[in-house]
């Protein structure tokens, strides 16, 4: 089981980013996904999740407005789509699988991590 994530880089502020996150060998899309991210010196936190069938989706209020997360299970993929982006936007942007058969939780159990993805956001 794999999960890949890519689509970070260096970004003006104001700027946008998609985050993609490709899952591979897993034989169903019954999964939640959920992307954190974790600023330099700082905890890693859970920014926005999204439910297996894509129809539920969470977002802390620090990028409610700004993100959107979708996915698309034909190519096993999930976007994070950012916009608006800020300085303190930067960290290192990880997606997870969630054990979650409906709905999605930032805070629920994680069985899967991909490697990170490092998104800066210039002032």
């Amino acid at each position: 089981f794999q999960l890949q994530a890519s689509g970070g880089g260096l970004v003006q502020s104001g700027g946008s980013l998609r985050l993609s996150c490709v899952a591979s060998g897993f034989q169903d899309n019954d999964y939640a996904i959920v992307w954190f991210r974790q600023a330099p010196g700082r905890y890693r936190e859970g920014v926005s999740c999204i439910s297996s069938s894509g129809g539920s989706t969470y977002y802390i209020d620090d990028v409610k407005g700004r993100f959107t997360i979708s996915r698309d299970n034909a190519k096993n993929t999930v976007h994070l789509q950012m916009e608006s982006l800020k300085p303190e936007d930067t960290g290192v942007y990880f997606c997870a699988l969630e054990n979650m058969v409906a709905g999605c939780s930032i805070n629920g159990r994680i069985d899967s991590w991909g490697q990170g993805t490092l998104v800066t956001v210039s002032s």
